[in-house]
């Protein structure tokens, strides 16, 4: 397996800079954000799209250094009902799937977006619940025309560009869990596959290890964020998981997200490893970074030093 990292949580300082830190960590590879919720900070991509000669510098920057890009991220709603602001998501995937394929990056990730509850709807209606069945109507009317007329032309879109589709199972949107990762899947074929990131499953109860196992035997593991989540059991036992509370009162929340190991330890962590290695996994690890209480260099430190401890260092010999 490969450690690497979202330069996104250093995105006030240039590339170049960001670079150095990776090969300082003795990481192998860095993940870019090209827009949407996960900036473009290190990413011209306008200039790339439109340039042979920058794309070799661009790319020089990372092969100089020992690095590669591990995938480009654009993490935003082409299903929202607003017109304008589908329409903004969806020219910044579409810009991404076009770029990877220059850059040579095999993954884009991605979210699956989440739309409205009818043609009239303003906001984003994730449901949450089976009950009363007006809800499973909403599903019903999001997948059928929104979710799979939508992704079933993006899909074929990214294979004709020959990129891999890495959908984070996340909470709000349409896709937040295995079984509607696989249904997406099944619908679109195998260009769609998941980035992988265990802390938005931990708070739902989502067992990793089996995630893992059911997501590798469908061979839809294509890119795994290194993330952790804190659950608080005080607030749970008041308030349950499903919580509201604003992100910064962390000693209110339910859950936080952590660095890794400081939500789940050692044991957790090597179980998950070990789940990837016999789910097929070698590809890339890449930290993440959304731990309220750590600072950014500590809690990127932290993450390399533990994840050298959990995760396999070498590769399997060739059977």
């Amino acid at each position: 397996m490969k450690l690497g990292v979202l330069t996104s949580l250093y995105a006030s300082r240039p590339l170049e800079e960001v670079l150095d830190i990776a090969r300082e960590a003795g990481l192998d590879c860095v993940e870019i954000g090209a827009g949407n919720f996960t900036g473009n900070a290190h990413i011209d991509v306008t200039g790339l799209l439109g340039s042979a000669k920058l794309r070799r510098e661009y790319l020089n920057a990372f092969r100089s250094r020992g690095l590669e890009i591990s995938a480009l991220s654009c993490h935003g709603n082409p299903l929202h009902p607003r017109a304008e602001v589908a329409a903004a998501s969806h020219r910044v995937f579409r810009r991404a799937v076009e770029l990877a394929e220059k850059l040579e990056v095999a993954v884009v990730n991605l979210f699956s977006g989440c739309p409205g509850d009818s043609p009239r709807a303003r906001y984003p209606n994730w449901v949450t619940c089976a009950w009363p069945l007006d809800f499973q109507e909403v599903v019903a009317w999001q997948w059928d025309k929104r979710v799979l007329p939508y992704w079933k032309r993006e899909a074929a879109f990214a294979e004709r560009h020959h990129v891999r589709l890495g959908f984070e199972m996340h909470p709000g949107f349409v896709v937040y869990n295995p079984a509607t990762l696989l249904r997406l899947r099944e619908a679109c074929g195998d260009s769609v596959g998941a980035n992988f990131d265990p802390s938005h499953l931990f708070w739902q109860g989502i067992d990793i290890e089996t995630a893992i196992a059911e997501l590798g035997r469908a061979g839809a593991l294509y890119h795994v964020h290194a993330k952790d989540t804190g659950i608080d059991a005080a607030n749970v036992t008041r308030n349950g998981v499903l919580d509201t509370t604003p992100m910064d009162r962390v000693a209110r929340r339910s859950w936080v997200f952590r660095t890794v190991g400081f939500g789940h330890g050692d044991d957790e962590w090597k179980r998950i490893f070990t789940a990837f290695r016999r789910a097929g996994y070698e590809g890339a690890i890449s930290i993440e970074h959304e731990d309220p209480l750590f600072t950014i260099d500590e809690g990127f430190r932290k993450s390399v030093a533990f994840l050298r401890t959990v995760m396999p260092s070498e590769p399997l010999a060739a059977k």
